[in-house]
């Protein structure tokens, strides 16, 4: 076989293995994320993700007429605090108990539609949500 005839044939095969690749790409089936860790005491706390917990919990916090807690990343009493009062005081959260779970990171991020952080905005990758969310 010719050199030429070598180097036609590679870029063939280069061709078809890359148009496979795209079919299968394309025709595979989605596969679930995995969802965030939860977030509270004696977890390994994400600053983004804290960060996000304190800012949605600051919505619900100005609607309920109290003080906004710091946005400081770093997960302590005052952010635990502030949403065990978020979780006691709001619907679909769980038990309250100071961790954001799954219910209570869906809570968070449903509380303020008009907040470009919640749903499925920065923090959605942050914070953990149920199935399906």
């Amino acid at each position: 076989m010719s050199r030429d005839s070598k180097n036609l044939l590679g870029r063939v095969l280069c061709g078809v293995a890359a148009a496979i690749a795209v079919m299968s790409l394309s025709t595979a089936p989605a596969s679930a994320v995995v969802g965030a860790p939860y977030i509270g005491d004696g977890r390994t706390n994400n600053a983004h993700a804290v960060w996000c917990v304190q800012h949605l919990v600051n919505d619900y916090r100005r609607h309920a007429g109290s003080p906004a807690i710091a946005e400081d990343s770093v997960w302590g009493k005052q952010t635990r605090n502030a949403v065990y009062d978020f979780q006691a005081n709001t619907d679909n959260t769980g038990s309250p108990d100071g961790i954001v779970g799954p219910l209570t990171g869906r809570g968070l991020l449903n509380y303020d539609a008009t907040d470009t952080y919640a749903g499925h905005g920065p923090c959605f990758s942050y914070l953990p949500t149920p199935p399906g969310y």
